[in-house]
Protein backbone atom coordinates (compact mmCIF):
# COMPACT_ATOMS: atom_id res chain seq x y z
CA UNK A 1 0.00 0.00 0.00
CA UNK A 2 1.37 3.43 -0.99
CA UNK A 3 -0.41 5.97 1.22
CA UNK A 4 1.11 8.97 2.99
CA UNK A 5 -0.07 12.28 4.37
CA UNK A 6 1.06 15.76 3.42
CA UNK A 7 0.53 19.21 4.91
CA UNK A 8 -1.32 21.98 3.10
CA UNK A 9 1.88 24.03 2.82
CA UNK A 10 3.74 21.09 1.27
CA UNK A 11 0.89 20.31 -1.12
CA UNK A 12 0.57 23.91 -2.35
CA UNK A 13 4.34 24.28 -2.71
CA UNK A 14 4.28 21.53 -5.35
CA UNK A 15 0.77 21.53 -6.89
CA UNK A 16 2.06 19.80 -10.02
CA UNK A 17 3.10 16.79 -7.96
CA UNK A 18 -0.35 15.25 -8.33
CA UNK A 19 -2.25 14.12 -11.38
CA UNK A 20 -5.62 14.71 -9.70
CA UNK A 21 -6.57 16.61 -6.56
CA UNK A 22 -9.74 14.94 -5.28
CA UNK A 23 -12.19 16.81 -3.09
CA UNK A 24 -14.20 14.08 -1.38
CA UNK A 25 -16.60 16.53 0.29
CA UNK A 26 -20.22 17.08 -0.70
CA UNK A 27 -21.08 19.24 -3.74
CA UNK A 28 -22.24 22.18 -1.60
CA UNK A 29 -18.97 22.21 0.36
CA UNK A 30 -17.02 22.03 -2.89
CA UNK A 31 -19.05 24.86 -4.42
CA UNK A 32 -18.16 27.22 -1.58
CA UNK A 33 -14.41 26.82 -2.06
CA UNK A 34 -11.82 24.22 -2.91
CA UNK A 35 -8.12 23.67 -3.50
CA UNK A 36 -6.96 25.12 -6.84
CA UNK A 37 -7.57 22.63 -9.62
CA UNK A 38 -9.50 20.17 -7.47
CA UNK A 39 -12.27 17.95 -8.83
CA UNK A 40 -15.31 16.98 -6.79
CA UNK A 41 -15.67 13.23 -6.33
CA UNK A 42 -17.92 13.15 -3.23
CA UNK A 43 -18.05 10.04 -1.11
CA UNK A 44 -21.20 11.52 0.47
CA UNK A 45 -23.48 13.88 -1.41
CA UNK A 46 -25.39 16.63 0.40
CA UNK A 47 -28.46 14.51 1.16
CA UNK A 48 -26.38 11.54 2.31
CA UNK A 49 -24.23 13.76 4.53
CA UNK A 50 -27.36 15.23 6.11
CA UNK A 51 -28.77 11.74 6.67
CA UNK A 52 -25.64 10.50 8.42
CA UNK A 53 -25.46 13.68 10.48
CA UNK A 54 -29.04 13.23 11.65
CA UNK A 55 -28.35 9.65 12.75
CA UNK A 56 -25.22 10.87 14.56
CA UNK A 57 -27.13 13.46 16.58
CA UNK A 58 -30.40 11.60 17.10
CA UNK A 59 -29.35 7.96 17.39
CA UNK A 60 -25.68 7.20 18.03
CA UNK A 61 -22.18 7.56 16.67
CA UNK A 62 -22.04 3.80 16.03
CA UNK A 63 -25.20 3.75 13.92
CA UNK A 64 -24.08 6.83 12.01
CA UNK A 65 -20.73 5.28 11.17
CA UNK A 66 -22.36 2.03 10.12
CA UNK A 67 -24.76 3.83 7.80
CA UNK A 68 -22.03 6.13 6.54
CA UNK A 69 -19.70 3.23 5.80
CA UNK A 70 -22.33 1.55 3.65
CA UNK A 71 -23.00 4.71 1.63
CA UNK A 72 -19.32 5.64 1.31
CA UNK A 73 -18.39 2.15 0.15
CA UNK A 74 -21.00 2.21 -2.61
CA UNK A 75 -19.96 5.69 -3.71
CA UNK A 76 -16.26 4.84 -3.80
CA UNK A 77 -17.03 1.80 -5.95
CA UNK A 78 -19.02 3.99 -8.34
CA UNK A 79 -16.28 6.65 -8.46
CA UNK A 80 -13.69 3.99 -9.30
CA UNK A 81 -15.85 2.71 -12.15
CA UNK A 82 -16.57 6.22 -13.47
CA UNK A 83 -13.19 7.92 -13.10
CA UNK A 84 -10.40 5.55 -12.18
CA UNK A 85 -10.91 2.19 -13.87
CA UNK A 86 -8.90 3.17 -16.94
CA UNK A 87 -5.96 4.75 -15.12
CA UNK A 88 -2.49 3.19 -14.86
CA UNK A 89 -0.58 2.57 -11.65
CA UNK A 90 1.53 5.70 -12.20
CA UNK A 91 -1.50 7.95 -11.47
CA UNK A 92 -0.86 10.13 -8.39
CA UNK A 93 -3.95 11.37 -6.51
CA UNK A 94 -4.15 13.79 -3.58
CA UNK A 95 -7.34 13.28 -1.56
CA UNK A 96 -8.91 15.59 1.00
CA UNK A 97 -12.17 16.25 2.83
CA UNK A 98 -13.20 18.79 5.47
CA UNK A 99 -10.76 17.83 8.24
CA UNK A 100 -8.75 15.08 6.61
CA UNK A 101 -10.78 12.46 8.41
CA UNK A 102 -12.97 9.54 7.53
CA UNK A 103 -14.31 10.65 4.15
CA UNK A 104 -10.96 11.27 2.52
CA UNK A 105 -9.30 8.55 4.62
CA UNK A 106 -11.68 5.87 3.36
CA UNK A 107 -11.19 6.90 -0.25
CA UNK A 108 -7.41 7.26 0.08
CA UNK A 109 -7.01 3.82 1.69
CA UNK A 110 -8.90 2.14 -1.16
CA UNK A 111 -6.85 3.96 -3.79
CA UNK A 112 -3.61 3.05 -2.04
CA UNK A 113 -4.70 -0.58 -1.71
CA UNK A 114 -5.23 -0.66 -5.47
CA UNK A 115 -1.62 0.41 -5.87
CA UNK A 116 -1.80 4.12 -6.67
CA UNK A 117 0.73 6.48 -5.06
CA UNK A 118 -1.87 8.20 -2.94
CA UNK A 119 -1.54 11.11 -0.55
CA UNK A 120 -4.07 12.42 1.94
CA UNK A 121 -4.12 16.08 3.00
CA UNK A 122 -3.50 16.51 6.71
CA UNK A 123 -6.26 18.57 8.26
CA UNK A 124 -8.19 18.59 4.98
CA UNK A 125 -9.77 21.72 3.55
CA UNK A 126 -9.73 23.35 6.98
CA UNK A 127 -5.91 23.27 6.99
CA UNK A 128 -5.83 24.68 3.45
CA UNK A 129 -8.17 27.50 4.47
CA UNK A 130 -5.93 28.35 7.42
CA UNK A 131 -2.93 28.47 5.09
CA UNK A 132 -4.76 30.86 2.74
CA UNK A 133 -5.82 33.16 5.57
CA UNK A 134 -2.35 33.26 7.09
CA UNK A 135 -0.56 33.91 3.82
CA UNK A 136 -3.03 36.63 2.82
CA UNK A 137 -1.77 38.64 5.80
CA UNK A 138 1.82 38.39 4.55
CA UNK A 139 1.99 37.98 0.77
CA UNK A 140 0.61 41.44 -0.20
CA UNK A 141 3.32 43.18 1.82
CA UNK A 142 6.04 41.67 -0.34
CA UNK A 143 5.10 43.35 -3.63
CA UNK A 144 5.77 46.66 -5.32
CA UNK A 145 2.23 47.78 -6.12
CA UNK A 146 1.22 50.04 -9.01
CA UNK A 147 -2.28 51.23 -8.13
CA UNK A 148 -4.44 52.49 -10.99
CA UNK A 149 -6.94 55.13 -9.97
CA UNK A 150 -9.37 57.20 -11.97
CA UNK A 151 -13.02 58.03 -12.24
CA UNK A 152 -15.55 55.43 -13.30
CA UNK A 153 -15.30 54.81 -17.04
CA UNK A 154 -11.72 56.04 -17.41
CA UNK A 155 -10.55 52.72 -18.83
CA UNK A 156 -8.71 51.28 -15.84
CA UNK A 157 -10.00 47.73 -16.30
CA UNK A 158 -9.18 47.76 -20.00
CA UNK A 159 -5.73 49.15 -19.21
CA UNK A 160 -5.16 46.27 -16.79
CA UNK A 161 -6.01 43.84 -19.60
CA UNK A 162 -3.59 45.65 -21.91
CA UNK A 163 -0.88 45.45 -19.23
CA UNK A 164 -1.47 41.70 -18.87
CA UNK A 165 -1.17 41.36 -22.65
CA UNK A 166 2.22 43.09 -22.42
CA UNK A 167 3.37 40.50 -19.89
CA UNK A 168 2.97 42.66 -16.78
CA UNK A 169 1.83 41.17 -13.48
CA UNK A 170 -1.82 42.10 -12.98
CA UNK A 171 -4.21 41.44 -10.13
CA UNK A 172 -7.67 41.97 -11.63
CA UNK A 173 -9.81 42.00 -8.52
CA UNK A 174 -13.06 42.75 -10.32
CA UNK A 175 -12.56 39.71 -12.54
CA UNK A 176 -11.80 37.57 -9.49
CA UNK A 177 -14.89 38.94 -7.73
CA UNK A 178 -17.13 38.69 -10.83
CA UNK A 179 -18.33 42.22 -10.14
CA UNK A 180 -17.49 45.71 -11.41
CA UNK A 181 -17.50 47.21 -7.98
CA UNK A 182 -20.52 49.52 -7.97
CA UNK A 183 -24.27 49.41 -7.41
CA UNK A 184 -24.59 48.56 -11.11
CA UNK A 185 -21.59 46.26 -11.11
CA UNK A 186 -23.29 42.88 -10.84
CA UNK A 187 -22.59 40.88 -14.00
CA UNK A 188 -25.46 39.15 -15.83
CA UNK A 189 -25.56 35.37 -15.48
CA UNK A 190 -22.29 35.40 -13.50
CA UNK A 191 -22.79 35.11 -9.74
CA UNK A 192 -20.08 36.23 -7.38
CA UNK A 193 -18.00 33.53 -5.69
CA UNK A 194 -18.20 32.93 -1.97
CA UNK A 195 -15.94 35.01 0.27
CA UNK A 196 -13.75 31.95 0.84
CA UNK A 197 -13.37 31.32 -2.88
CA UNK A 198 -12.60 34.99 -3.48
CA UNK A 199 -9.86 34.80 -0.86
CA UNK A 200 -8.50 31.66 -2.54
CA UNK A 201 -8.48 33.33 -5.95
CA UNK A 202 -6.52 36.32 -4.63
CA UNK A 203 -4.12 34.07 -2.74
CA UNK A 204 -3.55 31.84 -5.76
CA UNK A 205 -2.83 34.86 -7.97
CA UNK A 206 -0.41 36.40 -5.47
CA UNK A 207 1.52 33.15 -5.12
CA UNK A 208 2.17 33.21 -8.84
CA UNK A 209 3.74 36.70 -8.86
CA UNK A 210 7.45 37.51 -8.83
CA UNK A 211 8.21 39.90 -5.92
CA UNK A 212 11.03 41.41 -7.99
CA UNK A 213 8.54 42.80 -10.51
CA UNK A 214 5.71 45.31 -9.92
CA UNK A 215 2.09 44.21 -9.62
CA UNK A 216 -0.59 46.37 -11.25
CA UNK A 217 -4.00 46.60 -9.63
CA UNK A 218 -7.04 48.84 -9.84
CA UNK A 219 -7.81 50.77 -6.68
CA UNK A 220 -11.02 49.44 -5.16
CA UNK A 221 -13.08 50.20 -2.11
CA UNK A 222 -13.07 47.73 0.76
CA UNK A 223 -15.96 45.83 -0.79
CA UNK A 224 -16.54 44.59 -4.34
CA UNK A 225 -20.21 43.75 -4.45
CA UNK A 226 -20.84 41.59 -1.40
CA UNK A 227 -17.20 40.51 -1.08
CA UNK A 228 -14.56 42.10 1.13
CA UNK A 229 -10.92 42.62 0.19
CA UNK A 230 -8.31 41.22 2.56
CA UNK A 231 -7.11 43.93 4.95
CA UNK A 232 -3.46 43.30 4.09
CA UNK A 233 -4.07 44.03 0.40
CA UNK A 234 -5.61 47.40 1.19
CA UNK A 235 -2.85 48.17 3.69
CA UNK A 236 -0.16 47.27 1.16
CA UNK A 237 -1.59 49.75 -1.37
CA UNK A 238 -1.48 52.56 1.14
CA UNK A 239 1.94 51.71 2.55
CA UNK A 240 3.77 50.47 -0.55
CA UNK A 241 1.67 51.43 -3.57
CA UNK A 242 2.66 53.91 -6.24
CA UNK A 243 -0.44 55.76 -7.45
CA UNK A 244 -1.15 56.03 -11.18
CA UNK A 245 -4.03 58.29 -12.16
CA UNK A 246 -5.83 57.31 -15.37
CA UNK A 247 -7.73 60.10 -17.09
CA UNK A 248 -10.15 60.04 -20.01
CA UNK A 249 -12.38 62.80 -21.32
CA UNK A 250 -16.03 62.85 -20.16
CA UNK A 251 -17.30 62.12 -23.67
CA UNK A 252 -15.02 59.08 -24.01
CA UNK A 253 -16.04 57.90 -20.55
CA UNK A 254 -19.71 58.04 -21.52
CA UNK A 255 -18.96 56.04 -24.67
CA UNK A 256 -16.98 53.43 -22.74
CA UNK A 257 -19.59 53.00 -20.00
CA UNK A 258 -22.43 52.79 -22.51
CA UNK A 259 -20.55 50.01 -24.29
CA UNK A 260 -19.57 48.07 -21.17
CA UNK A 261 -23.05 48.20 -19.62
CA UNK A 262 -24.90 47.57 -22.87
CA UNK A 263 -26.55 44.49 -21.37
CA UNK A 264 -28.82 46.84 -19.41
CA UNK A 265 -30.36 48.05 -22.67
CA UNK A 266 -31.79 44.53 -23.02
CA UNK A 267 -33.13 44.45 -19.46
CA UNK A 268 -34.25 47.92 -18.41
CA UNK A 269 -36.27 46.42 -15.57
CA UNK A 270 -33.13 45.03 -13.95
CA UNK A 271 -31.38 48.39 -14.35
CA UNK A 272 -34.25 50.31 -12.77
CA UNK A 273 -34.34 47.84 -9.89
CA UNK A 274 -30.68 48.53 -9.16
CA UNK A 275 -31.14 52.26 -9.56
CA UNK A 276 -33.85 52.03 -6.91
CA UNK A 277 -31.11 51.15 -4.42
CA UNK A 278 -29.76 54.71 -4.82
CA UNK A 279 -32.95 56.34 -3.55
CA UNK A 280 -31.71 56.96 -0.02
CA UNK A 281 -28.44 58.41 -1.30
CA UNK A 282 -29.69 60.46 -4.27
CA UNK A 283 -33.37 61.03 -3.53
CA UNK A 284 -36.61 59.79 -5.04
CA UNK A 285 -36.90 62.52 -7.68
CA UNK A 286 -33.40 61.97 -9.05
CA UNK A 287 -33.76 58.20 -9.17
CA UNK A 288 -37.18 58.51 -10.82
CA UNK A 289 -35.61 60.72 -13.50
CA UNK A 290 -32.85 58.20 -14.13
CA UNK A 291 -35.38 55.39 -14.40
CA UNK A 292 -37.36 57.47 -16.88
CA UNK A 293 -34.24 58.07 -18.98
CA UNK A 294 -33.57 54.31 -18.99
CA UNK A 295 -37.14 53.55 -20.02
CA UNK A 296 -36.92 56.03 -22.90
CA UNK A 297 -33.52 54.70 -24.03
CA UNK A 298 -31.69 58.01 -23.52
CA UNK A 299 -28.48 56.28 -22.55
CA UNK A 300 -26.01 59.16 -23.13
CA UNK A 301 -27.97 61.46 -20.79
CA UNK A 302 -28.44 58.75 -18.18
CA UNK A 303 -24.77 57.77 -18.17
CA UNK A 304 -23.65 61.40 -18.04
CA UNK A 305 -25.89 62.19 -15.06
CA UNK A 306 -24.86 59.03 -13.22
CA UNK A 307 -21.23 60.00 -13.72
CA UNK A 308 -21.62 63.61 -12.64
CA UNK A 309 -24.11 63.19 -9.79
CA UNK A 310 -23.21 59.78 -8.37
CA UNK A 311 -19.97 58.13 -9.41
CA UNK A 312 -17.64 61.15 -9.58
CA UNK A 313 -18.58 62.53 -6.14
CA UNK A 314 -18.17 59.06 -4.60
CA UNK A 315 -14.79 58.62 -6.24
CA UNK A 316 -13.53 62.03 -5.13
CA UNK A 317 -14.41 61.31 -1.51
CA UNK A 318 -12.97 57.81 -1.59
CA UNK A 319 -9.60 58.92 -2.97
CA UNK A 320 -8.76 61.66 -0.49
CA UNK A 321 -6.33 59.29 1.19
CA UNK A 322 -4.21 59.34 -1.97
CA UNK A 323 -4.64 63.04 -2.71
CA UNK A 324 -1.44 64.08 -0.96
CA UNK A 325 0.72 61.31 -2.38
CA UNK A 326 4.05 62.76 -3.45
CA UNK A 327 4.55 60.50 -6.42
CA UNK A 328 1.40 60.23 -8.54
CA UNK A 329 1.90 59.46 -12.22
CA UNK A 330 -0.89 60.61 -14.53
CA UNK A 331 -1.76 58.71 -17.69
CA UNK A 332 -4.08 60.65 -19.98
CA UNK A 333 -5.77 58.49 -22.59
CA UNK A 334 -7.05 60.12 -25.77
CA UNK A 335 -9.59 57.30 -26.14
CA UNK A 336 -10.12 53.71 -25.04
CA UNK A 337 -9.20 52.02 -28.31
CA UNK A 338 -7.00 48.91 -28.07
CA UNK A 339 -4.04 50.64 -29.74
CA UNK A 340 -4.19 53.56 -27.31
CA UNK A 341 -4.40 51.25 -24.31
CA UNK A 342 -1.53 49.11 -25.65
CA UNK A 343 0.70 52.19 -25.94
CA UNK A 344 -0.14 53.23 -22.38
CA UNK A 345 0.51 49.71 -21.13
CA UNK A 346 3.92 49.57 -22.80
CA UNK A 347 4.82 52.89 -21.18
CA UNK A 348 3.79 51.70 -17.71
CA UNK A 349 5.31 48.25 -18.01
CA UNK A 350 8.56 49.46 -19.51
Amino acid sequence: MSLSTITAAEAMAAPDGYDTIIDARSPSEFAEDRLPGAVNWPVLDDAERAEVGTIYTQVSTFEARKRGAAIVSRNIARLIDEHIAGLGREWRPLVYCWRGGQRSGSFAIVLAQIGFRTRQLQGGYKAYRELVRNELTELPLGFDWRVLGGRTGSGKTRLLAALAAEGAQVLDLEALAAHRGSVLGELPDQPQPSQKEFDSRIWHALRGFDPARPVFVERESRRIGRLQLPDAVLQAWHDRGRAIQVELSPAERVALLTEEYAFFTRDVGALNERLQALTELRGKATVARWQSLAASGDWPTLVTELMQQHYDPLYDRATRAFADAANIETITLSDARPATLADAARHLAG
